[in-house]
């Protein structure tokens, strides 16, 4: 049956399709907050629930040493190539609540707009890959390939047991590729997939000067201050004019983007002073040398200062030579970057430029691995060729400069490529009151998704399981 057959279901159905998610929105799925375990078990069985609706054949909750998530398949034959789509059903933590327009789990539709956490990251985004299948087998009966269905319970608060999940069910999530809805296009207007995800490793940092704080009158010019010490340390750690990182060996193995991938990311739509006013209304943006704004937020490594602390912060003063001070760094990582060497050489150069009279320690904290999917690869053509079904332009191929944890998961431990077929729009305020998805968006996803499944059902033929 042609595409317009699908279209049709998905336009006649895209109330109702609002309506389902909107329930799924009503329940405050926090997985940081324990006291909301409840509600995460809650969210699991609705999705349970609801992919039985759409038409999986098997859908159950799975439980970890945390908190659970979902698991659905539809066999279709074992000859046929199999996808393994990933989401998740936990959702941030809300505050500052005074800042939403309406409540946060009631969701509210307004303009076309719909709001609510977890609007678009993730519910709204797997609720997309559940209204698919459905338009699929009620339209043409059954899917053209194999269909399996992640849903963590766990992802907002660090994936923490996900990789306890895969190691017990490897054989039920083996597939030939993986397709995550968890990223954004570059606009309404200029479609794009994201490629690859930037890895993580983090750096705490400990200085240690007297064993407690004192005068500084009576030791002030005499005793080294672990503020001051901390700032020098930190300091030194970027080239104030070229924007690199100073770490001896921080560069190693990391592998630039190709040509096409830079043209790629050209042609993304950009404005300096939109981008300023996002980014908070700052004066001027400033980085690495030699690469655009774009380049340096998706295909360049960074080292970052999250968080610092030492001495005294409260109402007026006082005149303290503070005993400890520290600080918290993240370095965001590139291919072929591995997070352990790297988080061992930051630790390194932190130790070494140590001033005189004062300790300092740093700790290396887990991350994980930078993930990138070729540009020519089958399952990334394929769905660009949805994409540009359904948006009539060809969509750009672009990587996200954040992390998403179970995507390099299931790429170190089952070798699974991914496509990351994101629907959600950069001013989407995920993680920020007022999170939000177009309708357009969701209802073009939906459509989106089910052109993917034919598309994959012929491109990856041609390749390798794990290719």
């Amino acid at each position: 049956m042609p595409d317009s057959e699908l279209d049709a279901y998905c336009t006649a159905n895209q109330d109702r399709f609002v309506s389902e998610l909107m329930d799924a929105l009503r329940i405050p799925s926090i997985s940081a907050n324990p006291d909301h375990a409840g509600d995460v078990r809650r969210s699991a069985e609705f999705f349970a629930q609801s992919a039985v609706l759409a038409g999986f054949e098997r859908a159950e909750v799975l439980e970890t040493s945390g908190l659970p998530a979902v698991y659905a398949e539809r066999i279709v034959d074992a000859s046929l190539p199999t996808a393994l789509v990933y989401g998740h059903h936990d959702v941030q933590p809300v505050d500052p609540l005074d800042e939403w327009s309406s409540p946060p789990f009631e969701p509210v539709v307004r303009d076309g707009v719909l709001y609510g956490r977890g609007a678009v990251d993730d519910k709204g985004q797997v609720w997309m890959h559940l209204k698919a299948v459905e338009a699929h087998l009620r339209v043409r009966g059954e899917l053209p390939l194999n269909l399996k269905l992640i849903v963590e319970g766990e992802e907002e608060s660090g994936s923490v047991h996900f990789e306890e999940l895969i190691h017990g069910h490897r054989d039920r999530l083996a597939a030939d590729v993986l397709v995550v809805s968890d990223t954004a296009m570059a606009s309404p207007d200029v479609p794009s997939l994201c490629v690859g995800l930037r890895g993580l490793c983090n750096v705490e940092v400990h200085v240690h000067g007297p064993s407690s704080d004192l005068h500084s009158g009576a030791f002030g010019g005499a005793v080294a201050n672990p503020i001051a010490a901390l700032a020098q340390v930190l300091a030194g750690l970027h080239d104030p004019v070229s924007g690199r990182v100073m770490v001896p060996g921080f560069y190693d193995g990391v592998r630039e983007p190709s040509a096409a991938e830079r043209e790629q990311m050209a042609r993304a739509p950009f404005s300096e002073a939109a981008f300023r006013a996002e980014a908070g209304g700052i004066a001027a943006t400033v980085g690495e040398q030699g690469w655009t704004v774009n380049e340096r937020r998706w295909a360049r490594p960074t080292l970052e200062f999250n968080g610092i602390w030492g001495g005294y912060s409260g109402p007026g003063h006082k005149t303290i030579i503070p005993a400890s001070a520290g600080a918290k760094i993240s370095c965001r990582l590139v291919p072929d970057q591995v997070p352990d060497e790297v988080a061992a050489k930051v630790v390194a150069a932190v130790e070494a430029a140590a001033p005189a009279g004062v300790v300092v320690e740093a700790l290396p904290h887990g991350g994980g691995r930078p993930v990138l999917t070729p540009l020519d690869h089958p399952a990334v053509q394929a769905a660009a060729r949805a994409v540009a079904a359904v948006f009539g332009r060809e969509p750009l191929l672009l990587r996200g400069g954040g992390s998403i944890p179970p995507v390099e998961s299931f790429a170190r431990l089952m070798g699974m490529p991914a496509v990351l077929v994101g629907l959600g729009l950069p001013d989407d305020r995920i993680h920020a009151p007022n999170e939000k998805f177009s309708l357009d968006m969701y209802a073009h996803g939906v459509r989106v998704l089910t052109r993917l499944w034919d598309e994959l059902a012929v491109a990856l033929r041609r390749v390798p399981v794990g290719g």
